[in-house]
């Protein structure tokens, strides 16, 4: 990994020796990581929610030590310091293990020591990599191992992301609440299958989509509770060793302060050591999430397809040519990206299942895997929740006089009118006014099925759409009576 003349230290670990580069924060465990895995070609500090993660972790593991006694307070004070500087965004290019490497995590665990130790000792007046001051395991890693500090920063990495995630997806739920408001008074007809089915109204169908959205934040922010469960002071595979029996309590206390969260001990650390479960459960209600609004971008190409020749139905703001070769054409590009955005996050699932899988006896190696696709597909979902409410819904407009034709023409309208003149008659008429093109109404009332007052009122647009009951939507349809007569 060393490049001719430049400038080294040597760090030496049970291995052997090792020459680090002389500027950096890391130390000898960190440079070997960096020759053995070659593999992702990105850092861990590609995700900067794992770095303050892993910094809040070793603080609160500071601060319970020097509550026991386990350091001096110059030590746990400093440590602590440091802490707060990586996570206030400092030395975050010092983090350079691959996100992608063997070792459950072992890794990265010591980049963060390393760091945390070299930046202490700069701050002491030492030169980096004089450990006697102040050591990346004896002090920065005391009461602790990779297997209770690794999954517990990626939990709490999650639930940082997760919450962020949430702000933008309750805006485009807003969004979407917006606009079913703003067309509450448009009527359209619906589809079932792709086929005319009966009227709606289009606020009706954007409020939907706000709602199924609402139901998947709901469903995600339960899991931030789950990730609260951490096995802080379980050490190497859950029995506590090297720990005194007062850290995991003083540890969670500082844990839970600092973050925010509801921190609590796992009740079996033997089982919440080797246990990946609750990433499943993220992952799976994520991906939930991803499928039903990749759904609603389908809804949103479909609405506004053609702009001639198709539905079109609402128009998508413009945002960029859509060809090279046809002038004039625009494609639903945000909407696209939002689709390709939740292919990912499916295959992503697939990834953490694996992996959680492959676990082995107390412990699962497997967890940086976990920890990078989870926390990628939370980091895509948060973008992708701001663009299509940015450059897509808020800018969206429905086709007035398109939805007026198109309703005005359907027989769908005949639903309505089968419980009054039954079911064999509502067929008869739904065909001859497709092949007569005659209007549901004339039809009716010339086969004296019922006069013309009693039709109006049961095909009355208010009746149609539902929107008389709250419980269906709300909203006072656009097209006139006359569109129906």
């Amino acid at each position: 990994m060393n490049t001719p003349n430049l400038r080294v230290r040597i760090e030496r670990d049970s291995l052997g020796e090792k020459a680090v580069p002389v500027d950096a924060y890391w130390g000898i465990h960190t440079e070997r990581a960096l020759e053995n895995f070659p593999i992702s070609g990105r850092a861990i500090s590609t995700h900067g929610v794992l770095i303050d993660a892993l910094a809040v972790v070793k603080q609160a593991a500071a601060r319970a030590n020097r509550e026991i006694g386990a350091l001096t307070p110059e030590k746990a004070d400093l440590i602590d310091r440091v802490c707060s500087r990586i996570r206030a965004g400092e030395f975050h290019d010092q983090f350079k293990v691959g996100v992608i490497q063997g070792g459950a995590g072992t890794s990265t665990n010591m980049n963060t020591n390393e760091v945390i130790a070299n930046v202490g000792l700069v701050e002491l007046g030492h030169a980096k990599g004089d450990y006697q001051h102040l050591c990346p395991i004896d002090d920065v890693n005391r009461s602790q191992s990779t297997n209770d500090v690794y999954p517990t920063s990626i939990k709490i990495a999650i639930a940082f992301a997760l919450r962020r995630m949430l702000v933008e997806l309750r805006q485009l739920i807003a969004a979407f609440a917006s606009k079913g408001d703003e067309f509450h008074d448009v009527l359209k007809v619906g589809r079932t299958q792709l086929q005319d089915a009966v009227p709606m109204t289009l606020g009706q169908e954007f409020g939907g989509f706000a709602v199924t959205l609402q139901e998947d934040h709901d469903r995600l922010e339960e899991t931030i509770r789950l990730l609260s469960e951490v096995n802080l002071g379980a050490t190497a595979i859950g029995t506590g060793i090297t720990a005194d029996p007062r850290y995991a309590d003083a540890a969670r206390k500082y844990l839970a302060q600092l973050t925010d969260l509801p921190i609590v001990t796992a009740v079996n650390l033997i089982e919440a050591t080797s246990d990946t479960g609750v990433f499943m459960t993220v992952s799976g209600t994520l991906k939930r999430c991803a499928v039903k609004l990749s759904k609603i971008c389908n809804d949103l190409r479909l609405l506004s397809s053609g702009p001639q020749t198709a539905f079109g139905e609402i128009r998508l703001p413009p945002k960029q040519a859509g060809s090279s070769i046809m002038p004039g054409k625009v494609n639903p590009v945000i909407p696209e990206a939002v689709n390709q955005v939740a292919f990912s996050v499916i295959g992503s699932d697939a990834t953490v299942t694996a992996a959680a899988e492959a676990g082995q006896l107390q412990l699962n190696a497997f967890e940086p895997v976990i920890a990078h696709t989870l926390l990628e597909s939370l980091q895509w979902m948060t973008q992708a929740c701001f663009a299509l409410r940015v450059h897509c819904v808020n800018g969206i407009e429905p086709n007035r006089e398109r939805l007026d034709a198109m309703v005005a023409s359907s027989v769908g309208v005949v639903t309505a009118l089968i419980p009054h003149i039954g079911y064999g008659a509502g067929a008869r008429l739904a065909e001859e006014a497709l092949t007569s093109r005659k209007s549901i109404c004339d039809l009716v009332v010339e086969a004296g099925l019922m006069d013309r007052e009693r039709v109006l009122e049961l095909l009355d647009p208010v009746r149609l759409s539902g929107c008389a009951n709250p419980q269906r939507g709300r909203g006072l349809p656009h097209v006139e009576m006359e569109a129906i007569r």
